[in-house]
């Protein structure tokens, strides 16, 4: 609903473009006490992402969009997305070393945040648009980005803590080519599955039970094409007779 919001309310659509842009700014800060509008400060990148908005919704004959989606041009934007996607995440442990010194849950917990914060308050920016979709909470059913930046939290919160054996600018080369290469061969192959499917399933077996038993998958097996399942299948027939029968008295 978006475009709909860039017609209707300009200031709404802004908003929630200005909360997709800075949400882990944004979260960031609520969780260490800080004022949350503090990237409003940053005016240079304010007016950037404002630019990058207006020409999104309302350049003429939407041309901006049209050169984006030239694909060479949007696997370079893609690729850039994902190496800030680092620099947030590792900004997001040292600034919470600096306030909580060796706290790893809160430095995993701001780096997460600070690195998906536009995902994790996605519901929040759907509220701005008037739109309502619990359903949709990245918590219920997280998406690939939310995932990998939980992951990238975990290894760089280890990694300062220096119990990664492993050089900080090594580690982040190491998750930024993984990262980008992910995210290009995921467009190419118009891909939306996740890369740790399978890993998610077989832990979630291991450890949580997730899947469903046999005898549950034969039973929904029994259903027939059109829903019903072979019990009810005597009655349905019974129905068919019946109908036929009340057609004959009518035209008798």
């Amino acid at each position: 609903g978006a475009v709909e919001v860039s017609v209707r309310s300009p200031v709404a659509c802004w908003f929630s473009a200005m909360l997709s842009c800075f949400g882990g700014s944004v979260l960031s800060s609520l969780m260490l006490a800080e004022p949350p509008v503090a990237f409003l400060a940053k005016g240079t990148n304010v007016l950037l992402a404002s630019s990058v908005w207006y020409l999104v919704f309302y350049c003429p004959q939407d041309i901006f969009c049209r050169c984006f989606a030239f694909l060479p041009l949007r696997l370079l934007v893609a690729g850039m997305k994902e190496v800030t996607r680092t620099w947030k995440i590792t900004a997001g442990v040292a600034h919470a070393d600096s306030h909580f010194k060796n706290a790893w849950l809160v430095m995993i917990a701001v780096g997460w945040a600070r690195g998906a914060g536009g995902g994790l308050i996605s519901n929040f920016e759907q509220l701005v648009r008037g739109v309502w979709k619990p359903e949709t909470n990245e918590l219920l059913k997280m998406s690939y980005p939310v995932k990998v930046t939980l992951i990238g939290a975990v290894l760089f919160t280890l990694q300062h803590s220096q119990y990664l054996p492993i050089a900080r600018h090594n580690l982040i080369f190491l998750y930024t080519v993984f990262l980008v290469v992910t995210k290009v061969t995921m467009m190419l192959t118009r891909s939306t599955a996740s890369p740790f499917a399978r890993l998610e399933a077989t832990l979630g077996y291991m450890f949580f039970g997730m899947q469903q038993a046999p005898s549950k998958v034969k039973s929904e097996g029994a259903l027939s094409s059109n829903g019903s399942s072979v019990c009810d299948r005597p009655s349905s027939g019974q129905h068919r007779d019946g109908v036929k029968k009340r057609q004959a008295k009518k035209t008798e």
